[in-house]
């Protein structure tokens, strides 16, 4: 079995502001400015859901380059629906969570509608982002 070690680390700043250096690459997460940040980039909810179709995405190359598909690309749309007001810490009868996150995938490539589900099927399958969002991973919290 194959292990490996993802990591990120990140460092808030002044508002809603968090910076990372990713290797090599500076990311922002910040909030819009109704919400009280400067709009310097996406927020966590956006970032999970770039997560999520960058995943759908690199596992469909993945999958084509196995299975010797020609797939020339993939569109792929991520959205949800949230109630706010549990992360804002007001009282509500749903999770702090997504109610529901719908993925839609069009992909470019010479196939039939049937070979088309056939290969978003197996290719959400083989997503770990997908997968975490499905199944409960344990999550540990750590204060330093």
């Amino acid at each position: 079995m194959a292990v490996k070690t993802v990591s990120v680390e990140t460092k808030l700043g002044e508002k809603f502001k968090i910076e990372s250096n990713v290797r090599g690459h500076n990311k922002v997460i910040d909030q819009p400015i109704a919400m009280g940040g400067h709009d310097e980039g996406p927020t966590p909810l956006e970032y999970l859901f770039l997560a999520l179709a960058g995943c759908i995405g690199s596992i469909g190359r993945i999958v084509a380059m196995q299975k010797k598909l020609t797939v020339h690309g993939m569109d792929i749309k991520v959205e949800g629906d949230i109630n706010t007001d549990g992360l804002l810490g007001k009282e509500s009868p749903d999770p702090v969570g997504f109610k529901e996150i719908r993925i839609s995938v069009e992909v470019d490539a010479d196939m039939s509608i049937e070979e088309k589900e056939a290969f978003v099927h197996e290719v959400d399958a083989r997503c770990p982002v997908s997968w975490n969002l499905l199944n409960a991973s344990k999550v540990t919290v750590a204060v330093l």
